[in-house]
């Protein structure tokens, strides 16, 4: 199922916790009880939307787990598993100039500093020290690779312009 243009994922429902309906969630925001702040949740399961109202949540060791409103038994709770959670992307809060939610850097053409197309960001993944671009192949691409760039502002990534549809890195198209 393709996401929907004015949403963003921002976590997803892991497992069951306790008996009375709670639910562990792995979430995508940083900090990670930032996915608390978001109380009109859509949780997309098995190809169904489902809207969801968080009642309450909390940190609970390394992840979260939240008590979604009407589900107040193990086993309706159950039913959740591996869910998507997702928000309306008017939801999120503005970021400082020169920072990016992933969702606005997907889809941008990607060019060297050189002017060299290597196509187009596919999707970011976080490795722990640093985000990487995934960045794919495209019509318009100088071969037809695959290419994992590192997300780094400054250094890797010298420009960001999403008017003009384009990221600009200092990269060898060789790696």
């Amino acid at each position: 199922m393709t996401q929907h243009p004015q949403e963003t994922v921002i976590g997803r429902i892991t497992s069951v916790f306790g008996v009375k309906g709670w639910l562990k969630v792995y979430s995508y925001t940083d900090p990670v009880d930032g996915i608390l702040n978001y109380r009109h949740w859509t949780l997309l399961h098995e190809g169904r939307r489902i809207p969801a109202e968080l009642e309450t949540g909390r940190r609970h060791g390394p992840g979260i787990v939240v008590k979604l409103k009407g589900i107040d038994d193990r086993d309706l709770a159950q039913t959740y598993g591996g869910a998507e959670i997702r928000v309306p992307l008017s939801e999120l809060p503005p970021l400082p100039e020169g920072e990016y939610y992933w969702h606005q850097l997907e889809g941008l053409s990607v060019v060297t500093t050189e002017g060299e197309r290597l196509g187009r960001v596919h999707h970011l993944m976080e490795t722990g020290a640093n985000d990487v671009l995934v960045v794919r192949a495209d019509d318009a691409s100088i071969d037809q690779r695959e290419r994992l760039i590192p997300y780094l502002p400054g250094q890797v990534v010298t420009e960001v312009d999403l008017a003009a549809d384009k990221l600009v890195v200092d990269w060898d198209p060789e790696f």
